[in-house]
């Protein structure tokens, strides 16, 4: 969704958002006391001023992303959710404590390789050692994609450390109009696919998806058919058997 927004000045960035109802005109008192000095950026909010109207958009990701996905679906911000290996569905502590240990591990393990990450990513061998732990077929890993996913990886250690620091169980509750759809690799060996069966549990409504061969990071190992979970999860191809 794009957002009818303004940007002035310069220096730090800094951004504004105005209240319930009200616009992004809210600020232009301050404007001539801040843009000497900062970067600021003012947005509509969606639904408010410029902005496009709300909208319930089809929501789905990986990992983290298929716990937002679901968590939007719950606050009713989501026509349909879709999650491939999602967190939040442990069946136990020793799950949470083995998932922090092996982030700890690939960021010790990254940051020691961080050098060697260019020539690595350029071979089936080392994209193998850069990604054992979330695809199943690293091999199908462009060379270009792994460098990027290292450095990124690395980069995110701030945000990684916040998200290790708190990993709450899901639990929230999805109207039952919302469609949701749980798929899980069955070479997953970050969130072990048994999981699924929480998140079944959980989510009675939800449409269970094997991916077969794939790992905890699947859009590599089978784009056909996470592809095609994608396009039936959010109501495309919904006449076609799973």
């Amino acid at each position: 969704m794009g957002l009818a927004y303004e940007r002035k000045g310069s220096g730090p960035p800094l951004v504004l958002l105005h209240g319930v109802a009200h616009r992004r005109q809210a600020w232009g008192a301050l404007l001539d006391r801040l843009t000497p000095h900062r970067d600021v950026i003012i947005p509509d909010l969606p639904g408010h001023g410029e902005s496009p109207p709300l909208e319930r958009p089809h929501v789905a990701g990986n990992s983290l992303g298929g716990r937002l996905a679901l968590e939007a679906a719950v606050a009713g911000r989501a026509g349909s959710a879709t999650g491939l290996s999602p967190a939040g569905f442990w069946r136990n502590e020793r799950e949470v404590a083995m998932a922090r240990a092996t982030f700890k591990v690939m960021e010790v393990a990254g940051g020691r390789l961080r050098r060697y990450g260019p020539a690595l990513s350029r071979h089936t061998a080392g994209r193998a050692l850069l990604y054992g732990v979330t695809v199943s077929r690293p091999s199908r890993v462009p060379a270009e994609q792994a460098a990027g996913d290292m450095a990124a990886f690395l980069a995110a250690h701030d945000a990684l450390e916040a998200i290790l620091a708190e990993m709450p169980p899901f639990t929230g509750q999805v109207p039952a109009d919302v469609p949701v759809t749980i798929a899980w690799g069955t070479k997953d060996r970050l969130l072990r696919p048994p999981q699924v069966l929480v998140a079944k549990a959980r989510l009675p409504q939800a449409r269970i998806r094997p991916l077969p061969g794939c790992g905890h990071v699947p859009m590599t190992d089978d784009p056909a058919l996470v592809a095609d979970v994608l396009l039936q999860g959010s109501g495309r191809l919904a006449d076609q058997p799973a």
